[in-house]
């Protein structure tokens, strides 16, 4: 998204798949595994040079597939180099610092890749929505998350974020399967459906926070996510492109490879 550009997430289809219209699913397989293997060399290259750091943020509401989305396009990513934060809701200790104190403690160092699975946004969504605390606490939260990526921007850390977009539904769909299938129940939280009473006023609020918080140095992409496998595609397709981006190369070495030799 452009800095400052307003969004309206109703006239973004869900369920696009312009990229590949005519193959679709089956089309996009080889598109996606070529992703990945150029994901996993830029990983190892940010990790072996140990300069960059790499944030990326994803929201979505619930069953919009956050999970799903992390597990497979990062799936080829060396465990010592990524790590898979998740913020829910605040405990005493964290409840009684400033709202970004949990968050700060959890960004990447350097050669690092990490994901924020649910993030700092949710304590302006949540508290919005759900009216957790007066309307001045949410809205100067807004220019506290600015300066926060803006800090972290300039301090050397490249920052992604990421809202799968799914339909009202497409997440019926899926949190009806949740009921019917009882591998999944553990993933039904009964709290979900109060949420998706809210459905309005959840995009009414991530249309806000898009339009107010996408910037030069922390760009939002809205992500078409009801097809999963398209899903996955364009959010690897993103990682590959920001992380060309860096420029990155592997370390020099200081010693002759030729001359050396492996002890029998």
């Amino acid at each position: 998204m452009k800095p400052g550009s307003k969004v309206d997430l109703g006239k973004i289809d869900p369920g696009e798949q312009t990229l590949f219209q005519k193959g679709g699913k089956e089309e996009s397989y080889a598109a996606f595994d070529k992703l990945q293997d150029e994901l996993q060399h830029l990983q190892k290259m940010l990790y072996a040079q140990n300069k960059h750091r790499v944030l990326v943020v994803i929201q979505a509401m619930d069953t919009g597939g956050k999970d799903g989305c992390v597990k497979h396009v990062f799936s080829r990513i060396d465990p010592q180099g990524i790590h898979v934060r998740a913020f829910k809701k605040p405990n005493e200790e964290e409840l009684a610092h400033d709202f970004l104190w949990r968050v700060h403690a959890k960004v990447p160092q350097n050669g690092q890749l990490v994901i924020f699975n649910r993030s700092h946004y949710e304590d302006i969504i949540a508290v919005k929505v759900k009216k957790i605390y007066e309307d001045k606490v949410w809205k100067r939260r807004f220019r506290h998350v600015v300066d926060f990526e803006r800090m972290l921007a300039e301090e050397g850390t490249t920052i992604v974020k990421i809202f799968l977009h799914i339909s009202k539904e497409e997440q019926k769909e899926r949190l009806e399967s949740r009921l019917v299938n009882p591998d999944k129940h553990w993933k039904f939280n009964p709290d979900d459906l109060k949420d998706r009473a809210l459905w309005s006023e959840f995009m009414e609020t991530y249309e806000d926070v898009l339009a107010k918080t996408s910037t030069d140095y922390a760009p939002w992409f809205v992500v078409p996510a009801d097809r999963k496998w398209y899903r996955n595609l364009i959010v690897a397709r993103i990682m590959v492109d920001t992380l060309k981006k860096l420029d990155m190369r592997f370390p020099e070495i200081d010693w002759n490879p030729s001359e050396i030799v492996v002890n029998d």
